[in-house]
């Protein structure tokens, strides 16, 4: 349905046609240039219509929010008005640029991990049966299996032949790394070279251009950390001070500001946290199970034909599967835990309840009397955070555990092939050996290659077990490796530095992150010691001259804007750290925590 004329004007003279559509294109929005600008339209023109509806029901009910009583009612409804439908409209508009920035630094990073994969396969498949097998791997090697889906797609949907497909990818990725070695790739294609000796050599290439796309990710993060400290945390205690001496002379213009504080420190956090969120690629301590359903003993029972399969037997088989896999999470509760944060949502959404309930009743109002709403949203929040804080840095921990192994299992099997062993009794003088966690994984590998499972089934198991990114890649590589030849002892040597490249990375995040969560926590610290010295020791001085000031009124808002601050700072470290809203949590309840010690106990 074509926009009407006026709207139609409006969206060309808003809207470059070009750069939108490529924008689009390379975030892999399956949306045309009008859809997407006909939405975003829309989307704005519904917003401000809900707003125009919230405005009526306000006035019906005369509802005003508290922070802006300074104001006169017209300053309520102008912000009740333009806020949502510019929201909605920047998101919109911004979204695509963003996408489109964040899957290119994602597409680099993995991309030698990729070329790694498809050098394994080429050496027995052609090139676009490579480019299939890492179109398959979604879950290994991410963007970059996207991209080379739309070559799959193009061949097997479309009839393309594959130059015509990969030119088709070259011409819409939005990484230009990606698109060289889609242009190489057909020269090598045409004329006929050697497959796996160009992915070799450009295998090494593109680790460093994932070290200098790293560099670059770190510096928009560092540009990011510095604008937020800047802007949501100093800014805050500089307005706090000029507040207070203006309380001073009997003076309280500065105080008007505080309600914008209210409104637009939380916008601006959020908008920032989401920017980080697209742009800057996360730490992947995704932990994925899936239940084997075909092994080489067949994937179930075999029926004669014309006979119909017995209903009861099934469900039989069902109920059984149910309770082994209720039995398995008893018997490691840990590990369950861990693996599906649906249990730590339901245990914070409890928690949480409990406590909204509780002051609902009145129950805060004996324990904090001065504060007991705010206390309440403080402590119902930790109360839901924590769960699922503990669920995530529980995975964490594991996952960095098991990558820490993972150079140590590769380095010893490469030295039990070199000597002329087996890839079965590798394994087991490896599962004998102390490795941590791997040990006892490797032991049930050996255990299941006793009892008849090929090797190739075994170690598939073993990736599926532990579910770790890292473990299912060097699995794969390992497994198409053998299924190849014997002599996988160049595989091995490339997942080593595969490995070893990837920890790097994973550290030198680390350290710069680092500074800037310290940065974050000395700026909260600062801001509470600030609202301690103006209430406690600045009064105080003033109370030995027979002066009596009273800024008690400012306290509250104090309070309030340490909400704030404690909250979205918790959710920035976090995203800095490891690029995840949830590794943020714990240092959300820390900060919250000492906002309600600070105020409730020694203010």
């Amino acid at each position: 349905m074509p926009l009407p004329e006026g709207l139609g004007t409006i969206r060309d003279r808003l809207f470059d046609r070009e750069v939108f559509s490529r924008n689009l294109r390379g975030a892999r929005i399956r949306k045309s240039y009008s859809e997407y600008t006909r939405e975003i339209l829309v989307q704005t023109c519904l917003a401000v219509a809900g707003a125009i509806t919230a405005l009526v029901v306000f006035h019906l009910f005369s509802i005003r929010f508290t922070v802006l009583k300074p104001y006169p009612p017209w300053v309520q409804d102008a912000l009740i008005l333009a806020v949502p439908g510019i929201m909605v409209f920047l998101v919109l508009y911004f979204q695509p640029m963003l996408a489109m920035k964040g899957r290119k630094a994602r597409i680099e990073m993995d991309l030698p991990y990729a070329i790694t994969y498809m050098q394994a396969l080429s050496t027995t498949l052609t090139l676009y049966n490579a480019i299939r097998g890492v179109s398959e791997q979604g879950d290994l090697y991410g963007e970059v299996s996207k991209e080379f889906g739309m070559i799959v797609r193009d061949v097997e949907v479309f009839g393309d032949d594959l130059v015509t497909a990969i030119r088709n990818l070259a011409r819409t990725t939005p990484s230009e790394n990606l698109k060289k070695l889609l242009d190489d790739l057909i020269l090598m294609f045409e004329s006929g070279g050697d497959l796996p000796g160009f992915l070799a050599s450009r295998s090494s290439h593109y680790r460093e251009v994932a070290e200098k796309e790293l560099e670059m990710s770190l510096k928009t993060m560092e540009i990011m950390a510095e604008v937020y400290v800047t802007a949501f945390v100093a800014a805050p205690i500089a307005v706090i001070i000029m507040v207070v001496a203006e309380n001073m002379t009997g003076q309280s213009a500065l105080s008007s500001l505080m309600p914008y504080f209210f409104i637009f420190l939380p916008l601006g956090a959020a908008a920032m946290v989401w920017i980080l969120t697209l742009v800057v690629p996360g730490e992947n301590v995704e932990i994925t199970h899936k239940e084997s359903r075909e092994t080489e003993y067949g994937s179930g029972i075999a029926v004669i034909e014309g006979e119909k399969p017995d209903q009861a037997f099934s469900r039989q088989i069902a109920a059984r599967r149910k309770v082994l896999r209720v039995a398995a999470m008893i018997r490691n509760p840990i590990r369950t835990y861990m693996s599906d944060y649906r249990f730590g949502i339901v245990i914070g959404t409890l928690l949480g309840s409990v406590i909204a309930l509780m002051g609902m009743a009145g129950m805060f109002q004996d324990i904090f009397p001065r504060y007991p709403g705010e206390i309440m949203i403080c402590l119902m929040t930790v109360a839901m955070l924590a769960p699922l804080m503990v669920a995530y840095e529980i995975r964490r921990f594991y996952v960095h555990q098991v990558e820490a192994q993972v150079p140590d299992f590769l380095r010893e099997l490469l030295d039990l092939k070199d000597i002329g062993m087996t890839l079965q009794g590798a394994v087991r003088l490896i599962s004998e050996s102390k490795i941590g966690l791997l040990s006892s994984e490797l032991k049930l590998v050996s255990k299941d290659v006793q009892w008849g499972t090929s090797i190739t089934s075994a170690l598939v198991r073993l990736e599926e077990r532990i579910g770790v990114l890292v473990i299912k890649r060097v699995i794969s590589l390992i497994i198409r490796a053998s299924e190849v030849t014997d002599y996988i002892r160049d595989i091995l040597i490339i997942a080593i530095s595969d490995m070893e490249h990837y920890l790097k990375m994973k550290r030198e995040r680390y350290t710069v992150s680092f500074a800037y969560i310290m940065i974050i926590y000395l700026s909260f610290g600062i801001f509470l010691y600030t609202a301690y010295q103006l209430n406690v020791s600045f009064i105080s001085s003033f109370e030995k001259l027979n002066t009596n000031i009273d800024i008690s009124g400012n306290v509250l808002d104090m309070f309030r804007m340490s909400i704030i601050l404690g909250f979205f700072s918790g959710i920035m470290a976090g995203q800095l750290s490891a690029g995840s809203i949830l590794s943020g949590f714990k240092h959300v309840i820390v900060f919250l925590v000492a906002a309600v010690v600070l105020f409730a106990y020694v203010l």
